[in-house]
């Protein structure tokens, strides 16, 4: 029998005397009404509001600007004027008339304050070029019966704010009105490194698609995209350098990032505040590098033969290549982290091989471990010879790879409570995955899961917990592309956000179910074609 979950079912005998039952469907969730995600750090609200009189309202700048800002306040402007359209045109057009629309009964209302044409934006300091981990994103707004001001110190911070007033902005029950509550928020995120990881080597998702998810990812407050941009099945990402490996390494010519399209995405992270990190994963997934370069991948022996496995971290020529590469990537990725991958290395192409034995010999290499940490810390040091800093996912520091202070240890499988305990107690700052792996696939719903893991919940001291960065939600694409890897992140996602930047005290789940089915809407609404959060419902 096909189980219901928490449905209720009643079974009774019929007057027939066969069986029937009756399913209690359960309530449908009731969406808030401007409920902000992810949830504010203090907020207070009136039941007071303002209506925006859209035909002149628009964000003034009063202080610092530059082109982020500038660029930020056309796309809000836009967005908060397009609250409503399509369902005001839905609602009452079919009617034919416009009665409805045209009624202003909100002049009577005792709660009706005044109309709101101008949002004082006050940016307090310079603008920042680039986006950086430890960047200032915190915010005021105030909605009073006399202004309307976001303020910031930090063009980031200006950016969350544009985003919370936006979801502040919300239509009318009747479809006649937009307005805000009058509100008072302080605000600032829990961490700092909040991301997501987009797997384009399975599946190649176009920069349209890439960029529509840096839109999704603004509009929840994310400001790290990972870009896990090449591995086995292909590599799309076209190098100055070393152009045949997407030549040949690439899925098709169409399915490769050129450098202006890498520019292109890098541009429209900066401008919604967001990072981008690239990971280059080496010694293991990396068959797509063999399709040009066969020489740097171990040639298995054995049964194994005619295989290539992972790279041979034998030859000096191994090491040489990747500088050159690691080189181009840093000028190309402004950010100050480069991954470098280093998981799931399969050691049976190694064995099978006697060049690599006999190199392990000599160089007193008793496992296969020991191999892959000599091989890892020589790439580790050729980033910090570049003057850039590592991220590595966690086998790296598991196998005891000496790693310069500052290295990000990633955290994907196995027990994350103890491994977060030993990599802090190390004095190495670590970044937390395991929990929030999108391509995981639940029944609907299963954002709640993701919802109930924190990065802070081991054993640990303040200090070893300040370690803690934040943390990524992974989206890897053996079954998603363009056709459905927005709806696979989107809203679940949503989840991973506000833990990484809401209070440690924002636990409540059905609180969160109600926000959540605004916000999948309001996604809707803009343009990202959000699933259903938690079952049956509409959005209008």
């Amino acid at each position: 029998m096909r189980s219901f979950g928490l449905l209720l079912c009643l079974w009774f005998f019929t007057s027939q005397g066969t069986f029937s039952y009756i399913v209690d469907p359960g309530p449908i969730v009731k969406a808030t009404k401007g409920a902000l995600w992810p949830k504010p750090k203090t907020q207070t609200v009136s039941q007071r509001y303002s209506v925006i009189k859209r035909p002149t309202f628009h964000f003034q700048v009063v202080n610092q600007t530059c082109d982020i800002l500038t660029k930020a306040v056309d796309r809000y402007q836009n967005i908060v004027l397009n609250v409503g359209n399509d369902s005001r045109r839905s609602l009452f057009s079919a009617s034919g008339t416009n009665k409805i629309i045209s009624r202003r009964s909100w002049r009577s209302d005792m709660n009706f304050n005044d109309y709101l044409e101008e949002v004082t934006l006050n940016l307090k300091a310079p603008c920042e070029k680039l986006p950086y981990l430890g960047m200032d994103e915190s915010y005021n707004i105030v909605i009073s019966e006399t202004r309307a001001t976001i303020e910031s110190f930090s063009v980031w911070g200006m950016l969350r704010g544009l985003e919370s007033f936006s979801q502040l902005a919300v239509l009318s029950n009747d479809g006649s009105m937009l307005y805000v509550n009058l509100t008072i928020i302080t605000d600032n995120p829990r961490f700092s490194h909040r991301g997501l990881l987009v797997d384009t080597s399975r599946h190649f998702i176009s920069v349209c698609t890439l960029i529509k998810i840096l839109d999704g990812m603004a509009y929840n407050k994310l400001n790290v995209f990972h870009w896990h941009i090449v591995d086995d099945h292909s590599f799309p990402y076209q190098s100055k350098a070393y152009p045949e490996l997407s030549e040949q390494g690439a899925y098709h010519p169409s399915m490769i990032y050129t450098p202006q399209d890498v520019q292109n995405i890098i541009e429209e992270a900066r401008i919604r505040g967001i990072r981008v990190v690239s990971e280059f994963d080496t010694p293991g997934h990396t068959r797509s590098w063999g399709v040009s370069h066969p020489e740097l991948l171990t040639a298995c022996q054995a049964q194994y033969q005619g295989k290539l496995g992972p790279i041979d971290p034998t030859k000096e020529s191994t090491y040489t290549f990747l500088f050159k590469l690691f080189q181009e990537v840093v000028e190309v990725f402004p950010d100050q982290f480069v991954h470098l991958g280093g998981d799931e290395v399969g050691f049976e192409c190694w064995a099978s091989n006697p060049d690599v034995m006999e190199y392990m010999k000599q160089n007193r290499l008793y496992s296969f471990e020991m191999l892959e940490e000599k091989f890892i810390q020589r790439i580790v040091d050729q980033i910090d010879v570049l003057n850039r800093s590592s991220l590595v996912w966690q086998e790296v520091y598991v196998n005891g790879v000496r790693l310069p202070d500052g290295t990000v240890v990633h955290v994907w499988t196995g027990n994350r409570q103890d491994l977060l305990n030993r990599i802090t107690s190390d004095g190495l700052p670590a970044l937390l995955s395991s929990c929030w792996y999108l391509d995981h696939l639940n029944t609907g719903g299963d954002w709640r899961k993701f919802y109930n893991c924190d990065p802070h919940d081991f054993v640990g001291t303040q200090k070893q917990k300040d370690l803690v960065l934040g943390g990524e939600a992974c989206m890897w694409a053996e079954v998603v592309d363009d056709n459905n890897i927005l709806q696979r992140i989107f809203p679940r996602v949503s989840a991973t956000a506000e833990k990484l930047w809401s209070q440690v005290d924002v636990t409540n789940i059905d609180d969160a179910a109600r926000r959540l089915e605004e916000h999948t809407c309001r996604m809707n609404l803009r343009g990202i074609p959000a699933q259903p959060p938690n079952g049956p419902g509409l959005c209008l």
